[in-house]
């Protein structure tokens, strides 16, 4: 029970990476708030966790829209009296090169990407401050530290992500708030499924060629950053402040020869 009488709000918690934490920090004994722009997946990852007999709170809200999410923090804190983790996991993809890329799709990326790690925290962050205490953990990629074909716009959110991280931790150290990245690798979650499904004439093959990326030649699975963002959000990590962790199977700092 790493996170006993944690109250931890969760963007994105829907489906993949967010649902599988969720369902792991509930499980850990915290109070989790479940964040989704999707009531139907948002209500069925608290169903799920108060099966598991945790505790838990769906509250629906656009991370790009700052009426929305200063709705959700208020409502939160008036149902908990408290958060003590944010966990900023909500994000989208984004396919092409940078000339391919119309501005439309430009923007929804970096509007999603980094927009809704800034208004969670803008809103969570003074009530933390007030009780000068606090972790945030925000979701950049390893794609923040390699090149990778026809990711512009992914990659551009991610490294400022990664960037913000570092940023944040400086002026919120002073009032005990840490705040760390996690840098996953390709993670087997249902929309890099469909992805791959939809995207390719051979999926499988698409797989094999993204297993040998990988020193581990193995996919992540949402459970295994689940795990990191645990550690993250637990006083085991009490040392760890503006740091990436990744959890990339190898990407970053390993080549097969």
């Amino acid at each position: 029970m790493r996170l006993l009488n944690k109250v931890i709000l969760i963007t994105g918690a829907g489906s993949g990476i967010g649902r599988s934490t969720a369902l792991l920090f509930g499980k850990e004994g915290a109070h989790v708030i479940v964040n989704d722009l999707d009531a139907v997946k948002g209500e069925e990852t608290v169903s799920e966790i108060q099966a598991n007999g945790g505790e838990a709170l769906f509250l629906q809200a656009d991370v790009t829209d700052p009426d929305s999410v200063k709705t959700m923090v208020d409502r939160a804190i008036e149902a908990c009296g408290r958060i003590d983790v944010l966990f900023n996991n909500a994000g989208i993809s984004g396919v092409g090169a940078l000339h391919e890329l119309e501005p439309d799709q430009w923007d929804r990326v970096i509007r999603v990407n980094i927009r809704g790690v800034f208004l969670p925290s803008k809103y969570v962050i003074p009530h933390m401050m007030e009780k000068r205490s606090g972790s945030i953990i925000n979701m950049s990629s390893c794609i923040a530290e390699i090149g990778l074909a026809r990711r512009a716009s992914y990659a551009a959110t991610k490294g400022a992500v990664l960037a913000l991280t570092k940023s944040m931790q400086v002026d919120y150290a002073p009032y005990q708030i840490r705040v760390n990245a996690l840098l996953p690798g390709t993670i087997l979650t249902p929309f890099v499924e469909n992805y791959l499904k939809t995207s390719y004439d051979d999926p499988e093959a698409a797989i094999a060629a993204l297993k040998s990326r990988q020193l581990s030649n193995e996919l992540g699975t949402p459970e295994d950053v689940a795990q990191a963002a645990l550690f993250l959000a637990s006083d085991d990590s009490k040392f760890m402040m503006g740091s990436p962790l990744y959890v990339d199977g190898g990407v970053v700092f390993g080549k097969n020869a």
